[in-house]
């Protein structure tokens, strides 16, 4: 399933990230059972057809959320905006599908108990089967 695919990449692409790999605890699928703040988790997603004559096809929305300690509203800036950077460079060819188009969608910040910050990053990835 090319839902799937994309989240693997995703992960995989986000991970290998010299920036990202000093700077956050982990970089996972949904939300962490034990890591210490900051992490980033890809916590949803949602998938329609895309499909074209000769290829198939799906159009995937992706929802990330940054976790950070902190109460200032400027916190995680920087990693956010690493993040953006990051997925930018997503190669366009991938194994068994293509990434046609990635549009970043919003972002959300909220204060959460215990002084914890959360920032959500959605996205839209068009995509083809290879």
């Amino acid at each position: 399933m090319l839902e799937t695919r994309l989240r693997a990449a995703l992960i995989e692409w986000l991970r290998a990230d010299p920036i990202l790999a000093t700077s956050l605890n982990a970089v996972v699928e949904e939300a962490p059972s034990r890591t210490a703040v900051p992490w980033l988790g890809l916590v949803a997603s949602a998938s329609a057809d895309w499909s074209v004559k000769e290829r198939a096809g799906r159009e995937v929305r992706v929802a990330l959320e940054l976790h950070l300690r902190g109460d200032d509203p400027l916190a995680g800036a920087a990693l956010t905006a690493a993040v953006e950077s990051r997925i930018a460079g997503l190669p366009r060819a991938q194994v068994g599908f293509e990434v046609i188009s990635a549009q970043f969608l919003r972002a959300r910040a909220e204060q959460r108990t215990a002084n914890q910050r959360a920032i959500l990053i959605e996205y839209r990835f068009r995509l083809l089967e290879a």
